[in-house]
């Protein structure tokens, strides 16, 4: 039987839940809270109390065809990023685990992108796909009009999700590596031993023993996608050409700081939450089941 740590007081209990209590309601209840609160009410824009509207701010918003559109775009975006940057890293962590010469130094520098900040990747994005510098203007050069995110929405989406998903290549990376270094060499030596090429060993012993990281990692990458996205769309595209990349965060805060509409920013992120919330049940009920723990 498991033996499990018990407090002679309840009190001591209490008291190492509270600081971590206080953090979870100044900073999720509390703010939360807010929003419900702002998205039932008419926020008046230069002051004067608010008014109580019930739900007509989410009955505004669920008829727009804009914000379904930013909806759609998003749902694509978070997919898309996704595959990419978990699909990478994942390769990257399986050739940099198999010791080649140079691991260590890539072990290191795969891990760099991570660590800059979402603004900065994507002003050098900004100039790295440009259609008039960078790599991009090559193209271009063989063929005109080819590429042109300010003016072409399929552009504009590609450059943001290449931006967005460079930079959580590196913070999966860590997680797949560390993973794959968890396995036991033997088990990769006896599968080796009984004549297992490179791509069997891969498929047949490695990838089962980390789909409890992987699991992890498309649940965070998901919910990441939809929320962290703000900085890379606002230095990029600014939500255009013709609002292809406004995304759900970026028209949040365009609506409520820009547009001065509090209660609709406020009943959008209310939204977002929620289909966040639905997305990682959905993660949990169905995809959780293919994971092995043992």
């Amino acid at each position: 039987m498991e033996k499990r740590i018990t407090f002679s007081k309840w009190s001591v209990g209490i008291l190492f839940a509270v600081p971590q209590l206080l953090l979870i309601f100044t900073f999720f209840y509390w703010p939360a809270g807010q929003a419900v609160f702002w998205s039932l009410t008419l926020q008046q824009p230069w002051g004067g109390g608010n008014i109580w509207v019930g739900l007509d701010n989410f009955k505004s918003i669920l008829a727009n065809a804009d914000y379904w559109n930013s909806v759609t775009i998003s749902i694509i975006f978070a997919a898309i990023s996704t595959a990419i940057s978990m699909g990478a890293a994942l390769i990257l962590a399986a050739l940099t685990d198999r010791q080649l010469r140079g691991s260590k130094f890539y072990r290191v520098v795969l891990i760099w992108p991570y660590g800059i900040a979402a603004p900065a990747s994507a002003m050098a994005f900004r100039f790295i796909l440009a259609p008039e510098a960078g790599f991009m203007s090559v193209v271009n050069h063989y063929w005109p009009g080819f590429w042109d995110p300010g003016l072409d929405g399929t552009a504009a989406m590609a450059s943001i999700i290449a931006a967005f998903s460079w930079k959580y290549i590196g913070y999966s990376f860590i997680f797949f590596l560390a993973a794959f270094q968890s396995i036991p060499r033997s088990q990769i030596e006896a599968a080796a031993m009984d004549g297992s090429g490179v791509l069997r060993r891969f498929w047949d012993i490695q990838l089962p023993l980390i789909t409890p990281t992987i699991f992890f990692l498309l649940v965070i990458n998901i919910t990441e996608s939809f929320q962290d996205s703000y900085g890379v769309v606002d230095i990029m595209t600014s939500g255009g050409p013709h609002n292809s990349t406004n995304l759900m965060v970026y028209k949040i805060v365009f609506d409520g700081f820009k547009g001065l509409d509090y209660s609709g920013a406020a009943a959008q992120s209310i939204v977002l939450m929620l289909l966040i919330i639905v997305l990682t049940v959905f993660q949990f009920r169905f995809i959780e089941k293919r994971v092995h723990y043992r």
